[in-house]
Formats: C-alpha cells, sequence, structure tokens
C-alpha cells in the first residue's frame, strides 16, 4: 500500500504512520507491519519495545475510540487493529519475522519439498523410517533409537538457530541480498528438520501407532 503523504482530513503532511499531527485524525493503515510499527525493516528487533509499541496502538486503535468518529475512521480503526494483531504475531517471532523479511524482499517462502532433503540427512532419515515403520508394526525395541534419533534432530535445529541468529546480525549490518539468500536456506533446513522432529513425536505419542503412517520424506 502506497504512504498516504497527505491526511484525508485537513490535508497537511502526515509525518506519521498511522495519526495526523495537525488534526489527530486516524490515516489509512499501511499494511507493511515494520512500516506499522514504525520499525527499520531489521532482522533483530527489541521485542521489549515491540511490545510497549503493540499496547499503546491497541489502545489508541481501539474500535471503541472511535465510536463518535466519521464512518471512514470507524473503518480505519477496524483495519488497523487487524493489521496490529498479525504484525505483532509475524514481528515478534524470529522465524516468522525472517520468512516476512524474505517475502518483501522477492524471495519465496513455501513448504519444504522431500527432493531438497539436507544431502547429511538422507542416511539418517531412511533409518528412521525403518525404526517408524516398525514401531507401527509392534516393535517397541526401537524407541530408543527413534529417541535418539530425536535428540539429534533437536541438536541440529539448535545449531541451523544459531547460525540464524549470527546470519540477521549480519544482514543487519550489512543489508546484502547474499546474506538472505543464505538465510533462505538456513529456514529450508530448520523446516525440514521441524517436521521430522513433529513427526518423531507424533509417532511416540501414539505408541504403537495403529495406524500406519506415511513416510517422513513424503510430504516434507
Amino acid at each position: 500500500m502506497e504512504r498516504i503523504t497527505n491526511c484525508w482530513s485537513c490535508g497537511k503532511d502526515v509525518e506519521e504512520i498511522l495519526f495526523c499531527s495537525s488534526c489527530q485524525s486516524l490515516q489509512p493503515p499501511t499494511d507493511n507491519y515494520y512500516d506499522f510499527f514504525g520499525l527499520d525493516h531489521r532482522l533483530n528487533l527489541d521485542l521489549n519495545a515491540l511490545e510497549r509499541r503493540f499496547y499503546m496502538l491497541s489502545r489508541r486503535l481501539h474500535p471503541d475510540v472511535y465510536f463518535r468518529r466519521s464512518q471512514r475512521e470507524q473503518q480505519f480503526s477496524l483495519d488497523a487493529s487487524a493489521i496490529l494483531n498479525d504484525a505483532y504475531r509475524t514481528l515478534r517471532d524470529d522465524i516468522s519475522r525472517s520468512e516476512y523479511l524474505l517475502k518483501e524482499n522477492g524471495f519465496n517462502i513455501g513448504e519444504q519439498k522431500s527432493e531438497n532433503v539436507p544431502p547429511e540427512l538422507l542416511e539418517e532419515v531412511f533409518d528412521l523410517n525403518m525404526a517408524l515403520e516398525e514401531l507401527r508394526q509392534g516393535d517397541d525395541g526401537v524407541r530408543n533409537q527413534i529417541v535418539e534419533t530425536e535428540k539429534n534432530f533437536l541438536a541440529l535445529r539448535d545449531e541451523v538457530d544459531q547460525s540464524l541468529k549470527e546470519a540477521f546480525l549480519k544482514y543487519d549490518q550489512t543489508r546484502d541480498r547474499d546474506v538472505l539468500v543464505q538465510i533462505r536456506g538456513l529456514l529450508n533446513r530448520r523446516n525440514y528438520i521441524r517436521n521430522l522432529i513433529e513427526q518423531v513425536e507424533k509417532e511416540l505419542a501414539n505408541g504403537r501407532g495403529a495406524a500406519r503412517g506415511a513416510p517422513v520424506l513424503e510430504g516434507l
């Protein structure tokens, strides 16, 4: 959405994103999450400051505040409140925030496919599939193997998270698009590992797994 530069009500320059400093009229809300909060487009954010601004805006934008205002401002309030909640949920989480910034920069964010399995995980995932199938068939003796594999995946996820932190810092310092390419690859890897962990947790929770499930590699 194009940034509004003149107040719809009084016609004067709008210096803030949401409010006219001259007549205090609520302006059409931007749908860009960073701009909505008045933030630089960075990967590292002060989450305490983000939370404080969220609650401040929640009070200022609440539809009850505009009950006696124009129909236009009432609609702006409804629109802004919806954007506020979506923006806060996205920006307060490292992963969703990085995916949002990647989308801003033209990167496609989609589900991780089986053909993109990290090569170094292929053998371990194959062994995991075999163990899970044995568990579904009633062989509880493979449970310890599966638990150990899960621990390995959790450790790998932690390694990816550390690499993401380093890449976030590097991008904020350089704004280098090549760093975004690196982050996209790390997110691919993390999403795949996350799906593996969720699948293992589900199978272990199901015990013997009476219903035959799909192999881990399929649909990830």
